[in-house]
C-alpha cells in the first residue's frame, strides 16, 4: 500500500499523483518510536531503581511530595512504571496506543509540575510539551509496519479511533492524578 498525495501541475493546470513509499513513513515511525520511547524509558528507570543519576523512588518520592502530590513513593513509582513501561512498548510499538497513552498522561502531570517556569529549558516546559506530543502522536498514527503491534491482529491495522480515545485516556488520567494534587 503507497500513500499518494494529488498535486497540479502549476505549468499545465493537470492532476498529478505522487507516490511516497510506505518504507519512508514505517523508518521515521521507527526512528520517533525509538527515540521518543528510549528517552523516556531511561527516565522512568531514574525514577524506579536511582540509575543515571535518578533519585530512585525515595529520592523521587521526596520531589513529588514537595511537588503537592500525596504519598510520594507511590506516585513516583506510578510514573516510574508508567514512563518506564510505555516509553519501552513505544520503542518496541507493542500496544502503542497504550502506550502513547501512558507517556502523554504522564507528560501532563510534568507540564503541571513544571508550569510557570517558562517555555525554554533547564526550567521550562518544552521538553515535557516535546515528549507530549510525540506520544500523542504515536498514539493517533500507529506504530507503523516495523512494529510488534503488527503481529497483534486486533492491532494490526491502526484506527484513529484507538489513537483518539488513547489520548483522551491519557488526558482523563492525568486529570484524575491532578486532582489529588495540592
Amino acid at each position: 500500500m503507497t500513500a499518494t498525495l494529488r498535486t497540479t501541475d502549476p505549468s499545465s493546470g493537470t492532476a498529478q499523483l505522487d507516490s511516497t513509499s510506505p518504507h519512508a513513513y514505517d523508518g521515521g515511525l521507527l526512528l520517533l518510536r525509538l527515540a521518543l520511547g528510549l528517552t523516556v524509558a531511561a527516565h522512568g528507570v531514574q525514577k524506579l531503581f536511582g540509575w543515571f543519576g535518578g533519585g530512585g523512588l525515595e529520592g523521587t518520592g521526596q520531589f513529588f511530595e514537595m511537588s503537592g502530590y500525596p504519598a510520594g513513593e507511590t506516585m513516583a513509582l506510578i510514573a516510574g512504571l508508567s514512563e518506564t513501561l510505555g516509553g519501552l512498548a513505544l520503542a518496541l510499538g507493542l500496544l502503542t496506543p497504550l502506550a502513547g497513552a501512558a507517556v502523554f498522561g504522564t507528560m501532563i502531570n510534568a507540564l503541571a509540575v513544571k508550569w510557570g517556569g517558562g517555555f525554554f529549558a533547564p526550567e521550562g516546559v518544552e521538553y515535557e510539551i516535546l515528549l507530549a506530543a510525540g506520544a500523542a502522536a504515536l498514539a493517533l498514527t500507529g506504530p507503523g509496519r516495523l512494529a510488534v503491534d503488527r503481529f497483534l491482529p486486533g492491532l494490526r491495522a491502526h484506527r484513529l479511533g484507538y489513537g483518539v480515545a488513547a489520548v483522551a485516556l491519557g488526558a482523563v488520567s492525568a486529570g484524575l492524578v491532578l486532582l489529588i494534587r495540592n
